[in-house]
């Protein structure tokens, strides 16, 4: 066994998400969020089937597991992923990653009404201090000039709806992972195929889906930042999470895999070239602490 592979597995996921917020950014501007929330589903299906086949995965797991990694990746990838997409697009990679990163104070208010775990004084004042950095940011009076991105409230929200369903997709894979053993490749398939199921026929009586293959006929950039999206985030990001989560304490993986506003500052400015303000970078640190505090709390 490889020393600390929760904990490295944790790191990996981090970046993977970073990166895959920008590729995917670009994607759901030029398709559409929902369109592309489809069509990355459906290549991750295609691509996991086919490393479960190929290396001989054991995928024999109980009913309850798969319902639980169904519920888990219809709560999360479904619901929580539609809102985060639709952040992306109103208010950039940046904020709606810093916003995603309250999933884990978000899980543990979930945990405590669902699973019946108790918060104590140190885990309150951890999401108090989250809060407030992740405020210090979407609060910002004015943006920077050379950001394409402006600050809303519904691009807020829905950031906060992306992180709700992430927080609750996690619990509900939690629960297939404390039944037995699951190879991270093989949880990842079972909750992006019932998320697939699901979504298709949505886009379709939404009039938001449809043929991918005329869709990037004519958007050739769309169509290689939705695969290399695809690899990074469904397909390996998501893995490398659940691989994570059975490795290390849950607290421990997800302080780690919100390190993403960190990973993400850097990148916008390469990337982008978007001047970044203190107050952005104070907020983001402020934030992670608060994670630390949350999660580090013993």
């Amino acid at each position: 066994m490889i020393p600390f592979v929760g904990e490295i597995s944790a790191l990996i996921t981090a970046f993977l998400w970073s990166g895959t917020s920008i590729v995917f950014s670009y994607a759901a501007i030029r398709i559409g969020s929902m369109q592309l929330n489809i069509n990355r589903l459906i290549l991750a299906t295609i691509f996991l089937f086919s490393t479960v086949m190929i290396f001989g995965l054991d995928y024999g797991l109980s009913s309850s597991q798969i319902m639980f990694l169904s519920i888990s990746g219809i709560i999360g990838l479904v619901i929580g992923d539609s809102f985060l997409f639709q952040a992306y697009v109103h208010i950039g990679p940046r904020l709606g990653i810093l916003l995603l990163s309250s999933s884990p104070a978000l899980s543990a208010v979930l945990a405590y009404f669902f699973l019946g775990e108790g918060l104590n004084i140190i885990a309150v004042l951890g999401i108090i201090i989250t809060m407030m950095g992740i405020g210090l940011v979407i609060l910002q009076r004015e943006e920077k000039p050379t950001s394409k991105y402006k600050i809303s409230r519904m691009g807020i929200f829905y950031g906060f709806m992306g992180a709700l369903g992430q927080a609750g997709g996690l619990i509900f894979a939690k629960f297939a992972f404390t039944e037995g053993p699951i190879n991270g490749f093989v949880a990842t398939f079972f909750r992006i195929f019932a998320a697939t199921i699901l979504m298709i026929p949505i886009g379709l009586a939404a009039r938001k889906f449809t043929n991918p293959i005329k869709v990037y006929a004519n958007e050739k950039k769309a169509l290689l930042s939705t695969v290399i999206g695809t690899i990074i985030g469904p397909f390996l990001g998501i893995t490398f999470s659940l691989i994570a989560i059975a490795h290390t304490k849950v607290g421990i993986a997800s302080t780690l895999m919100s390190t993403m506003p960190i990973i993400m500052l850097p990148l916008v400015k390469v990337v982008y070239k978007e001047e970044l303000s203190w107050q952005s970078i104070v907020g983001a640190l402020i934030a992670v602490t608060g994670i630390a505090l949350l999660f580090l709390r013993g």
